[in-house]
């Protein structure tokens, strides 16, 4: 990488950190005599108008928030190359990362600073705003006359780029990221942001010298790490609630855990573990509910073909199944998959769903397999209808062709279809309403190449509810 001796106005003084998506450079702003961070898109990127626009999006979201907890955003421009900058305050008290390298600090300031960084969350949260990605790296210090202000940075091209394609990247840091992160099909709200600073909050207090057991498995979650000494017991529990498995069990925002957070570390022992039990009261017992019907619900969230007798015979289709959701298979078709990760039944379980292709494992990474994700949830149905479901799941970057209705097995679908410039070709939307209380049916289909509306219809045709 060679570096630059100008970026616009500013001279360039070094390299501050590079990514996949940017580099960042400090350099010295002549008008105001003071330093700056210039966040510079990175070559690899410059030709995709999509990422550029994800890029100055940022920018103009800081530029907009403009406030004391986040990092601020002082101008834009542009290279001669086209490439997109955005001119940020310099965090010159480097990066939590940075002071985690040189050891974690002593359990009453590592407290402290996780309600900074909660209160700078929670200012994204008040704005609507979920950031996806809470990292050490992404909480950065600017020193101040008499005080130091913990900044939240990096509001994310990467992970924006990930919810936005919809069917491919997931979203978020291995070991900060919620795991409803890890499908893209799930619903990620401010609660993913609750899971991250549970983490952060582990990371900060967690004993570096014990092994911390690992359950990698999206149900359990992960096994709690020993806390150092001094850690208040009720900090403990406000960081088992936020680090729930299920979005449901963890406090919903930023805000209410950070008032958990102060509570517990301020009360009497007693009162701080029953009052950090859970984000209403009843997250505990739920959480035994669930583990004593463990071995059922693996029957409902795992997925597997489930062909007839006679599909070898060409007498009878294949099926894919997950619970009451059956799907009848295109030949050649296999069905694979989890829940409706993010989506919740009455029960407390994910709702059903299953991904059918050629190939289900590679689907949703590999633009050349064709694919389909099939669910069913009762709890969206009772929240929109089949047309606005479909409103919340656009594709900016696509051209949309009119939609239209089909009847289909018993449903009327409501179908939207989208030319795609990069990636995938064509993406289908389409949604109904099962008959009945069973709920809403959302299928997401990537059809083979040449194919048209008969395949989509053929395969909306054969979608079943028991």
């Amino acid at each position: 990488m060679t570096a630059p001796t100008r970026i616009g106005a500013y001279r360039v003084e070094r390299l501050l950190g590079a990514g996949s998506f940017a580099t960042v450079w400090l350099a010295h702003d002549p008008v105001l005599d003071g330093r700056v961070a210039i966040k510079v898109l990175a070559e690899n990127w410059s030709h995709d108008l999509r990422v550029r626009e994800r890029f100055l999006d940022e920018a103009r979201l800081l530029r907009r928030l403009d406030h004391d907890r986040l990092v601020r955003v002082h101008a834009v421009g542009e290279l001669p190359d086209g490439r997109p900058y955005a001119v940020l305050a310099w965090a010159d008290g480097g990066s939590l990362r940075d002071r985690l390298a040189r050891g974690t600090p002593p359990v009453a300031e590592a407290v402290t600073l996780l309600d900074e960084i909660a209160a700078g969350v929670a200012v994204l949260h008040r704005h609507g705003v979920v950031h996806r990605d809470l990292t050490p790296g992404n909480i950065l210090f600017r020193t101040g006359p008499g005080h130091e202000r913990v900044l939240i940075a990096d509001l994310g091209l990467a992970k924006a780029l990930a919810a936005a394609s919809g069917l491919t990247a997931r979203a978020g840091t291995p070991g900060y990221m919620a795991p409803e992160q890890d499908d893209p099909f799930a619903v990620v709200d401010t609660r993913a942001d609750v899971f991250g600073l549970g983490r952060l909050g582990l990371r900060l207090l967690g004993d570096a010298t014990v092994p911390a057991p690992v359950r990698d498995d999206r149900r359990a979650g992960r096994a709690l790490p020993r806390l150092r000494v001094g850690v208040p017991p009720g900090v403990a529990a406000v960081l088992r609630t936020a680090t729930a498995a299920r979005p449901a069990d963890r406090y919903p925002d930023a805000a209410a855990f950070r008032a958990a957070l102060r509570h517990a570390a301020t009360a009497p022992t007693g009162q701080a573990a029953a009052t950090a039990a859970g984000p209403a009261g009843g997250a505990a017992p739920r959480r035994r509910r669930r583990r004593l019907a463990a071995s059922a619900a693996v029957a409902v969230l795992l997925v597997a073909p489930v062909a007839t007798a006679g599909d070898a015979a060409g007498h009878t289709p294949a099926v894919g199944r997950s619970g009451p959701l059956t799907v009848a298979l295109p030949a050649g078709w296999r069905a694979g998959g989890t829940g409706w990760a993010g989506q919740y039944g009455d029960d407390g379980e994910l709702e059903p769903a299953l991904v059918v292709s050629p190939d289900p494992g590679r689907w949703a990474a590999d633009p050349a397999v064709p694919g389909a994700f099939v669910g069913l949830s009762a709890g969206t149905a009772r929240r929109t209808t089949p047309e606005g479901f479909l409103a919340e799941r656009p594709h900016a970057d696509c051209a949309a062709a009119p939609v239209r209705r089909s009847r289909q097995g018993g449903v009327e679908w409501v179908i939207a279809a989208f030319a795609c410039p990069v990636g995938r070709p064509l993406v289908v939307e389409a949604a109904g309403r099962a008959a009945g209380p069973a709920g809403l049916l959302y299928v997401q289909l990537t059809p083979p190449r040449g194919s048209g509306a008969d395949f989509v219809d053929a395969l909306l045709a054969g979608v079943r509810v028991r």
